[in-house]
């Protein structure tokens, strides 16, 4: 049975390494499906859920804020300035984190405050959609 190399990196850690069957995940323009032997490729990420199907098909999850993806042959590596296990994933807290997002974006003047704080709050945003998913226990983008 063939695999990949799976690595997913976030600023402080690795968040998983590993042999893989295949993996999907949130790309810019929709949902990309990566099996061994997927022709090379760099690309952006939205944030999302990465899914990672082992060899004896169990599933591992974990969220990304965004971030860039490089497939090479045999070898799929995620990088994200943050990244969590799906098991980690806290509904509550990104929920409370947005709505001190949306605080800061009523009091931001500066334009470039306003698109940092953007960006922030769509990151929470997803980050709250997966963990609610994963609750709920479906599949999650």
């Amino acid at each position: 049975m063939a695999t990949l190399k799976v690595d997913v990196v976030s600023a402080e850690k690795s968040i998983y390494s590993g042999q893989a069957k295949f993996v999907v995940l949130p790309g810019e323009s929709g949902e990309l499906g990566i099996l061994p032997g997927h022709t090379p490729l760099i690309t952006r990420i939205r944030p999302g859920m990465v899914r990672i199907t082992l060899e004896d098909n169990s599933e591992e999850s974990c969220f990304v804020a965004g971030g860039l993806l490089e497939v090479q042959p045999g070898h799929v590596t995620v990088l994200s300035d943050t990244a969590i296990r799906a098991a980690d994933l806290d509904e509550a807290k990104a929920v409370e984190a947005r709505k001190r997002a949306e605080e800061a974006l009523r009091n931001a003047k500066d334009k470039t405050d306003i698109a940092v704080v953007e960006a922030e709050l769509a990151m929470l945003a997803a980050q709250a959609l997966a963990a609610r998913r994963i609750r709920e226990g479906h599949r999650s983008q």
